[in-house]
């Protein structure tokens, strides 16, 4: 019996999708039928952003309170072996339609039961946003079995400068010396490396939802210097959110003001508490190797960042 393999996944800038497609590359010419869902919302975003308009976002973002999506495509209605949930970050949480649509009744309806692999890519934090995805997946009654997190590979003093220039203005040339925002070529190249795990998987039968099938892959990495500060940035946002929402709803002149106020924090506490915290953790790691390391694989789990089969499915391509 041929396997069904649904790619659900919004994608501003085309990057979301391009990985999805090199992670699919391998299941459609292994015979695997797979669908795409893309989600739209009905009141677009704009690209590249307004200034306001882009930290308009971060309360509703914070606080999970999704927007209204289009109808689904005819893929929604279908059955499925494996469903791939494919987001991005936003404010530390999980882009707002991957939000509105695990918390539709379609949607819900669509996860409950089935064996669940979520593709991340963004910037450099995402721990606090998957976290929030584990909830609202098992609020679903999905099984979560796998986790893939591709990340911009430069430094985060550049993709400080350089994704937000990304976003606001939409240009992607190097700056300043500084590489192009974004994940790198290879990066999405070698996302296929997970696509032919997958598929092996599915043709074994082992793809049943209660155990990872991706370990040994290198599917994540976490920098546990960036866990602080994700931690105080993640309350941040959602006691900042709960004060601009009190202004007014979304697009209210109102907001401006207090959105501007905490635009100036938000880059006051990035220049300054971010690489104080950072270097205080660097200078204490001897003391705290058994927490860090433990809390490097809670937060690495399901997939792991093994690297023992890289050799068995890396370089297909």
């Amino acid at each position: 019996m041929t396997k069904r393999v649904l790619i659900v996944y919004f994608s501003q800038t085309g990057q979301m999708r391009r990985v999805a497609e090199s992670v699919a590359a391998p299941l459609l010419a292994g015979g695997v039928e797979v669908s795409w869902l893309p989600l739209d919302v009905e009141k677009p975003y704009p690209f590249p952003w307004p200034f306001f308009q882009f930290f308009d976002q971060f309360p509703e973002a914070a606080h999970g309170i999704p927007p209204q999506l289009r109808p689904l495509g005819e893929a929604a209605n279908g059955h499925y072996d494996l469903i791939i949930l494919a987001y991005t970050v936003w404010f530390l949480a999980p882009a707002p339609p991957i939000v509105a649509f695990l918390k539709s009744p379609q949607g819900c309806a669509l996860l409950k039961g089935r064996p669940i692999v979520t593709l991340i890519s963004c910037r450099n934090m995402w721990v606090m946003a998957q976290e929030k995805m584990k909830t609202l997946l098992a609020d679903a009654g999905a099984m979560h079995c796998d986790n893939i997190v591709l990340t911009d590979p430069s430094s985060s003093a550049a993709s400080f400068i350089t994704t937000p220039r990304w976003m606001l203005t939409g240009k992607t040339d190097p700056l300043w010396g500084m590489p192009s925002p974004g994940l790198a070529e290879a990066n999405i190249s070698g996302a296929s490396r997970f696509g032919y795990a997958l598929l092996a998987a599915l043709k074994a039968g082992r793809l049943d939802g209660r155990q990872a099938v991706l370990t040994g892959l290198e599917a994540v990495k976490v920098d546990v210097r960036l866990i602080p500060s994700e931690r105080v940035g993640s309350r941040s946002f959602f006691v900042w959110g709960k004060l601009v929402r009190l202004a007014g709803p979304q697009g209210a002149a109102a907001r401006k003001p207090v959105l501007l106020a905490y635009a100036i924090f938000l880059v006051a506490i990035i220049l300054t508490v971010v690489p104080l915290t950072m270097l205080l953790r660097t200078l204490l790691r001897p003391l705290m190797a058994r927490r860090l390391a433990a809390q490097k694989a809670q937060f690495e789990l399901p997939s792991g960042s093994g690297s023992e089969r890289m050799a068995e499915f890396a370089g297909r391509s």
